[in-house]
């Protein structure tokens, strides 16, 4: 067995992984909320393996709803070294056809009163966010989906809103115009709140619909997207488990393992014992270093 712990983070259509091994769900519990759902335990080749579904089993929680601070929180107390997230998305791009599968390199937050970090008042700190994704995780994905037999395109801007409604037209091209290539609703704060928790994080996204911003375009509907989705599942899933099986057995640090270095700006004096006893998980590394 390797040293990798990759956590799956599933998206809409995706919900289990079949090629799982030994696969157990176990409860993780997290200070900061009630996780999605148990997380799926189990290996793939000879990399261990965390999978939760954003949504829940059955896509019972709503974009707006999820704790995402929880499901990070949870995803590193169950080990992992590095996470894969899996989303839908809608493209703003020509060139991002519907049933292409897209990585994701940068971000634009438009959500609304989501919780964005861990830290806070009595343990204050600041990330960088500069370069928010691990390029080499995200070219192992793309190389996963090409050899799955899918289409991927390596870097895009994702925007991402609060929802659960889709775009008007106006907001589409003003997205458009932003510069972003790509729309979801459940992106942000994820990736932020991984970095924080010193995990490296790749986003690869399916491309379910051209959202509505073209003059001779439908509407999104729901029954579009799923439709698109369940073209998209299955190799979605192949390219997780070629993902997981193409990972050198050797897992070499990544900078962002130490991420909060130089990043903790509260004295060590006047931090909050409540506040660090939440983040027993997340900045153990340096709480200890004092």
């Amino acid at each position: 067995m390797s040293d990798w712990t990759i956590g799956i983070i599933g998206g809409s259509g995706l919900y289990a992984i079949d090629a799982l091994e030994d696969a157990q769900w176990i409860p993780v519990q997290s200070p900061w909320g009630a996780p999605s759902d148990e997380i799926l335990c189990g290996t793939i080749g000879h990399v261990r393996v965390r999978f939760l579904p954003r949504h829940g089993r059955g896509h019972r929680l709503a974009p707006s709803t999820l704790d995402a601070r929880a499901n990070i929180d949870a995803l590193k107390r169950a080990g992992c070294t590095d996470i894969l997230a899996i989303s839908a998305v809608g493209s703003l791009s020509e060139d991002l056809a519907p049933g292409r599968f897209v990585t994701v390199d940068q971000f634009i937050d438009n959500t609304k009163g989501r919780p964005a970090s861990f830290f806070g008042d009595g343990f204050v700190a600041h990330v960088s966010m500069a370069d928010p994704v691990c390029d080499r995780l995200s070219k192992h994905a793309a190389k996963a989906v090409l050899a799955s037999g899918g289409d991927c395109t390596e870097g895009a801007t994702y925007l991402a809103m609060e929802g659960p409604q889709f775009s008007t037209r106006a907001e589409s091209r003003l997205y458009r115009h932003w510069g972003a290539e790509v729309i979801g609703m459940t992106a942000m704060p994820e990736a932020r709140l991984a970095r924080e928790a010193e995990l490296p994080y790749a986003l690869l996204a399916m491309v379910t619909d051209y959202d509505c911003w073209r003059e001779d375009g439908d509407a999104v509907d729901v029954a579009q997207v799923v439709a698109q989705m369940q073209d998209n599942a299955e190799l979605a899933r192949k390219a997780v488990e070629l993902f997981c099986r193409s990972l050198p057995r050797q897992r070499t640090p990544s900078p962002i393992d130490r991420a909060l270095d130089n990043a903790v700006i509260t004295a060590p004096d006047k931090r909050d014992r409540g506040a660090m006893a939440r983040l027993d998980a997340i900045a153990g590394r340096v709480i200890s270093q004092g």
